[in-house]
């Protein structure tokens, strides 16, 4: 079996990301271990009917934020990687500042050290300099950061055609097989009038 991955809920909007991922990798069997921090459940509260325990059930396992001395907590423990799916700010500066002071930062930090893939689903709008400079800063450091955007190459008809199209970028970046969205093909109209 796979390592497991490592998914990270933070309080971005958006917290649907995350539990669309989780979904999708309970989906593809993929094993997932997860954590979210207090504004994380918040946010679920606020912009989902999901309980908390709806959301857990979607992890093989799950952690505290706050239990800094867990498994994902040591570069010793292996994993395929991690995806913070919805990252704050705060969290984004975390991980640009090497500051650990949550198990959300704290794996982060592992997955940079040990040169694992790390996915920033960073979520915010506009963006002042300061948040470009940090997401640069988590670049240079190794981080990959994903804002969800949409597409519509795809013919999106709903929210969630779009939701899923960013969640299947995601997977993609660790070659996990999907159809939550139609790839490019490379066709192109057949005139285009200007």
């Amino acid at each position: 079996m796979a390592l497991p991955l490592v998914i990270a809920i933070t309080g971005a909007s958006g917290v649907i990301y995350g539990v669309n991922l989780l979904k999708a990798l309970k989906d593809n069997q993929q094993d997932v271990e997860l954590v979210m921090s207090d504004a994380a459940i918040r946010s679920l509260h606020l912009e989902t009917d999901l309980s908390l325990d709806d959301v857990k059930g979607l992890a093989r396992h799950v952690y505290n934020n706050k239990d800094i001395g867990a498994a994902i907590a040591s570069g010793s423990y292996r994993t395929r990687g991690m995806i913070i799916a919805p990252c704050t700010i705060k969290t984004l500066s975390a991980v640009a500042h090497s500051y650990s002071d949550n198990l959300i930062s704290r794996a982060a930090d592992v997955m940079l050290k040990e040169k694992r893939r790390l996915i920033l689903m960073v979520r915010e709008t506009p963006l002042h300099k300061g948040h470009l400079d940090l997401m640069s800063r988590c670049s240079d450091l190794g981080a990959t950061i994903m804002p969800p955007m949409p597409a519509f190459y795809h013919g999106p008809q709903t929210v969630q055609d779009i939701i899923d199209h960013s969640i299947g970028r995601v997977l993609d970046q660790f070659d996990i097989d999907h159809d939550l969205y139609k790839r490019w093909n490379g066709q192109r109209p057949a005139s285009i009038t200007p």
